[in-house]
């Protein structure tokens, strides 16, 4: 067998836009909760370069754009000084060791309660229709949420300008480009999809209205940062925090083409399949359309291995494959696919615990223990 033929899809280089992406395999954006007060810490430092190869795309966990942003614990954001100086370090670590950095700016809206709210007012949405009551990760502890109130038409503008201070942020923290949060319940979300998004205004109603609001954040960020680099996440077919859409294909291919006007880099979808504990639920929808439509960068996520993962890249239905779980357990994820060397298994509980080191930077690479 030629050196040709043994390389892995995955492990192929890749031109995304002006990146030179060494292989196809990107860190997803991951929420870790170790942001004390919600400013990045010196431990990211260590975790994000265990992470990172030359060539390599990482994006950063969920990074809020405002104070009325947040709905967890101990997450970062990127609208204070404060907060853009503690980006820096993470950032430079990453860019030392060759890797391409991208932030990853959101907005929970209603996913939220009034104890993360300034002056505990009602967290922002779409909608004023309240969330139930969630089982948090763990399976033990319940997440209660305040009911939302709906932003006037008015508003939106101020949060779409939030959105693009965020990035203009990002860029003074040394960023390579951001990513908009426009998936799983949050915010963009909320307008997006229609068992939320009850408007009667220019926001509402129509799928073009719903989409309105994150084209003029795509907009927004693009005008400011520069469409080079600019990504944007979409999960049309999921319904995380009760966000689901009558008609996900639909909703998916209308923002994948509208995006295209913009010329932003990249466009990170996430399959309709959602893995769970050991098992993989496939879906019978697809996300191929979307890719065939959309002009720039493609990356899929969604509890792909290294198989599935080749195999999508080798058919040429994605461009990039990200990873959460696997990446996170596994800091030299690259390495190991191809070696095709066993995985280390991820530790559910000690996801989102505020520890410094336990579940984070202590998982280990080949060739050595724990």
């Amino acid at each position: 067998m030629s050196a040709a033929e043994a390389t892995l899809p995955l492990l192929t280089p890749y031109k995304m836009g002006k990146f030179n992406l060494s292989h196809r395999i990107v860190l997803a954006p991951l929420t870790r909760q170790r942001s004390y007060n919600n400013v990045p810490q010196p431990h990211a430092i260590l975790y994000y370069s265990q992470r990172t190869t030359k060539g390599g795309l990482l994006i950063a966990e969920a990074t809020g754009v405002s104070d009325t942003a947040q709905g967890y614990p101990e997450t970062p954001g990127i609208w204070t000084k404060e907060q853009v100086e503690a980006w820096k370090p993470i950032v430079d670590a990453v860019h030392a060791k060759g890797g391409i950095f991208f932030c990853q700016i959101w907005h929970v809206g209603r996913v939220s309660n009034e104890g993360f709210q300034p002056n505990g007012q009602a967290p922002i949405s779409s909608t004023d229709k309240p969330l139930t009551p969630q089982l948090r990760s763990n399976g033990i502890d319940v997440a209660n949420f305040t009911p939302p109130r709906r932003l006037r038409t008015e508003e939106i503008p101020q949060i779409v300008n939030d959105f693009r201070l965020a990035a203009r942020n990002a860029m003074e923290a040394g960023f390579d480009g951001v990513e908009i949060h426009g998936a799983h319940g949050y915010l963009i979300d909320q307008f997006l999809k229609d068992q939320v998004n009850d408007r009667t205004d220019k926001y509402g109603g129509s799928l073009e209205n719903r989409c309105r609001f994150a084209l003029e954040i795509v907009e927004a960020v693009a005008n400011e940062v520069g469409a080079d680099r600019v990504g944007i996440r979409l999960s049309p077919f999921a319904h995380y925090m009760e966000s689901g859409d009558s008609n996900p294909k639909a909703l998916g291919l209308y923002m994948v083409k509208s995006l295209n006007k913009y010329g932003i880099l990249y466009c990170h979808m996430v399959e309709p399949r959602m893995t769970t504990v050991g098992e993989k639920s496939e879906c019978p929808d697809s996300l191929l359309p979307m890719r065939r439509a959309f002009k720039g960068t493609f990356i899929s996520a969604g509890g792909y291995h290294r198989e599935d993962g080749n195999n999508a890249v080798a058919k040429n239905h994605t461009d990039l494959i990200a990873f959460g779980r696997l990446f996170l357990a596994n800091p030299d994820l690259p390495r190991r696919f191809e070696l095709n060397a066993p995985l280390n298994k991820y530790n559910r509980n000690t996801f989102y615990i505020p520890d410094p080191v336990v579940g984070y930077t202590d998982y280990p690479f080949l060739g050595t223990s724990a």
